[in-house]
């Protein structure tokens, strides 16, 4: 997920659209199509013998779920942790930017709530569940002691996600972007949690 336009090329909160735009490259996908139905920008293709549909919503971060909600239709009934019978999208992977994990790493996760995240929000919502995959990128630079150097609320909103990066941060964000393609190349090729194992470790 991201925001569309060539302005938003780079930024932090682009950090999911680019990992995916680059999953494609590495694997040979078409072009990008624009659905104009659908509102979103499309790809199709094979990671290994598995088909794969690549998804640009083509609408801005917050309302992603217009796009997503038109192909995430057929939903699955899976026993949850507790025994309940839940709606879930097992073959769904969103990723996204996220302000609570340092930049340089990643995340790969299963049904978590949104944490916060509009965009993630408007997922959940138009696919009426949380029981998705994830990828989600941190983009927020942390201090030598590990702790967080997270800005002030109205900071984020205006200025912080839709900033790019410094050039050492956009130096780090290269490495992790080409893990997250590795990950996503193993978790449609092989399996979801598979990459789990693996991205949880970057």
């Amino acid at each position: 997920m991201g925001n569309p336009g060539e302005e938003y090329i780079g930024t932090r909160h682009n950090s999911g659209r680019e990992a995916v735009m680059k999953f494609a490259d590495k694997m040979s996908f078409d072009d990008f199509e624009f659905d104009k139905k659908k509102q979103a920008l499309v790809t199709n293709g094979k990671a290994g013998k598995t088909k794969v549909t690549l998804v640009l919503p083509e609408t801005f971060m917050n309302k992603s779920g217009l796009a997503v909600g038109k192909f995430a239709k057929v939903a699955k009934k899976i026993k949850n942790p507790a025994g309940k019978t839940i709606k879930a999208f097992p073959d769904l992977i969103v990723v996204h930017d996220d302000l609570d994990i340092p930049l340089g790493r990643a995340k790969m996760s299963w049904g978590k709530s949104s944490g916060g995240h509009k965009g993630v929000e408007s997922v959940i919502k138009a696919v009426g569940t949380q029981a998705f995959f994830r990828v989600r990128i941190g983009i927020t630079p942390a201090k030598a002691s590990g702790a967080l150097k997270k800005p002030d609320h109205d900071t984020i909103t205006d200025n912080f996600i839709v900033a790019e990066f410094k050039d050492k941060e956009a130096d780090e964000m290269k490495k992790v972007i080409k893990k997250v393609v590795d990950c996503l190349e193993m978790a449609v090729g092989e399996s979801p949690e598979k990459a789990m194992s693996e991205c949880n470790t970057l």
